[in-house]
């Protein structure tokens, strides 16, 4: 497996929030449900995402794919919208267009970046007014869908992940605040199936809901990464690479083998020195805490497993014990596997 099909494999929603907004001008909604990653499709009209800029991590270049946005985002080059929206780094969407925003920092959709917050959501997904009186009756509109008229010109069809837990950390990482994807380099039926099932109210829906978004995640990663002109992170980059892409195929493939620096270059061909060096500056940190990141992400994912235990989880992924398991787990996640399983959102980075 390789590291990109490795991150890919990552994304396992478990009971996401999943809605259908028709929307009516002016409307403008503030996103402060704290979610990890959420996607945002336009089914039918136009929306803006503005990115909450006062907010740590959102001041970074958010990447667009045919969508129209304002040059105030670094590193984009797409021409100047308005006066409205310069200084914003607000993105337009169009029809079809998905929009993948990475949490947890706020963000507003609207018609119009100019137009002021209506409705706030909250984590959990309910609604309320800036002033915080409760929304969700109000906008009800039957299944999974809200809004204010059934008429409306504006459908976005919108999923987050509700744990960082569901989605591999390396993927998060490596994923910039905001990136756009038009409706052009998006060849797939997933929007519209999305679309359609969303509203319906059959036995084990939701199941059906969250492998639809995992499969509209990673379609729209892998074409992200694919367009032409992408800008992919170190470790995408250094898949190719004649010395550290075989020592990464190598970590993907067997993450439970006792892999040292010097039996990874070995087997790569290298030095112990050369691999080190040239691992460290394209993938951006060094092979053995790579592959203890990757671990302790396999970890996380199959500790929500039925059944599972944190002693035999710790042979899956390498580690001698569970102490041993408990211990790197806690430095990296912040928490250990019982505490994480019981709130899989506590402070920590891989």
């Amino acid at each position: 497996m390789s590291a990109f099909a490795g991150l890919l494999d990552g994304p396992r929603a478990r009971g996401a929030f999943l809605i259908r907004s028709i929307l009516e001008p002016p409307w403008s909604l503030r996103i402060q449900d704290r979610a990890p990653l959420t996607l945002v499709a336009v089914v039918r009209g136009s929306a803006w995402i503005v990115p909450d800029r006062g907010a740590p991590g959102t001041g970074a270049a958010s990447t667009t794919s045919g969508a129209s946005a304002a040059t105030a985002v670094p590193g984009t080059t797409a021409p100047r919208t308005s006066a409205a929206t310069a200084g914003t780094g607000a993105i337009r969407l169009g029809d079809g267009d998905v929009a993948v925003v990475r949490g947890p920092a706020p963000y507003t959709v609207a018609d119009d970046p100019a137009t002021p917050p209506q409705a706030v959501v909250q984590p959990g997904g309910c609604a309320t007014t800036p002033a915080g009186e409760d929304l969700c009756e109000a906008l009800d509109l039957g299944v999974r869908t809200w809004g204010r008229s059934p008429d409306g010109p504006a459908v976005l069809v919108t999923g987050s992940y509700r744990s960082p837990g569901e989605i591999d950390r390396g993927l998060l990482a490596a994923l910039p605040p905001l990136l756009v994807l038009s409706s052009g380099d998006l060849d797939s039926p997933l929007v519209p199936l999305l679309r359609e099932e969303i509203t319906k109210d059959a036995p084990g829906q939701e199941v059906v809901l969250d492998r639809l978004l995992d499969l509209l995640l990673v379609s729209v990663l892998r074409a992200w990464f694919a367009r032409p002109g992408a800008e992919p992170p170190g470790w995408y980059r250094a898949q190719r690479d004649p010395v550290v892409g075989p020592a990464l195929r190598l970590l993907h493939d067997n993450p439970a083998h006792p892999w040292t620096v010097a039996s990874l270059a070995a087997r790569s061909g290298a030095s112990r020195a050369a691999l080190a060096r040239r691992f460290t500056e394209l993938v951006g940190e060094p092979p053995m805490t790579y592959l203890t990141h990757r671990r302790l992400a396999l970890a996380a994912d199959l500790l929500r497993e039925p059944g599972s235990t944190v002693e035999a989880v710790a042979g899956r992924v390498g580690y001698a014990s569970p102490f041993a398991l408990s211990t790197a787990f806690k430095r990296v996640y912040g928490a250990s596997p019982r505490a994480y399983l019981s709130d899989p959102s506590p402070g920590g980075s891989a």
